[in-house]
């Protein structure tokens, strides 16, 4: 199995993450912050990486150092579990319908930390949870993870389906990137014979 475990603890957050790449979904998530969870437990849901996650932050001041090092912690671990990355896809992609709403998400295991990001709301909060933190969040995921990320919403008018088709569409695209192919036989999908970690 390919696991990891990430203890992060600062001024701002003390944050406990493992996860598992060859998983079943399961999830048991917990920031203080119940809209973020709700993503995360999709994200775990929809990718089949287990993720086991507790924050404890500073939530009296506002959610930006929860929602940041939350992203961190998981792309680190994610990161640390697939190790040198012998044998994996490497890259993924996924159209992501929810109703009205419709995103595409692709990215690239590179270790090279990029998001582009098209996607926008016209709700400052979905819950408790401030809408502009989802920017911020897939950056510090995509930094953590060093994952190349691109995140467009081709359409939709209602906030909480873009957020979800978002978290969705990245899940499924981790899925299929983290995957084993056997015809790789173990080499590293890099003709440079590695990725940066």
């Amino acid at each position: 199995m390919r696991t990891a475990s990430i203890e992060r603890n600062t001024k701002e957050t003390e944050i406990s993450v493992t996860v598992n790449l060859d998983g079943t979904g399961a999830y048991n998530v917990s920031t203080g912050i119940g809209f973020l969870d709700h993503m995360i437990e999709q994200l775990s849901r929809h990718s089949l990486i287990d993720i086991d996650l507790r924050v404890k932050g500073d939530l009296h001041v506002d959610q930006h150092h929860t929602a940041e090092d939350s992203a961190i912690a998981i792309g680190e671990a994610i990161s640390k579990a697939l190790g040198d990355k012998a044998g994996i896809m490497r890259y993924g992609n996924a159209y992501s319908p929810m109703d009205e709403t419709l995103s595409r998400v692709a990215l690239d295991l590179s270790g090279r930390p990029y998001l582009v990001w098209q996607a926008a709301f016209t709700q400052e909060k979905l819950g408790e949870m401030d809408t502009e933190l989802f920017k911020h969040w897939f950056h510090s995921f995509a930094d953590g993870a060093g994952v190349t990320l691109h995140i467009s919403l081709i359409h939709g008018e209602n906030n909480h389906h873009i957020a979800e088709s978002i978290f969705k569409g990245t899940a499924r695209a981790l899925r299929q990137a983290v995957e084993i192919d056997p015809r790789k036989n173990g080499a590293i999908p890099s003709t440079k014979g590695m990725l940066a970690s």
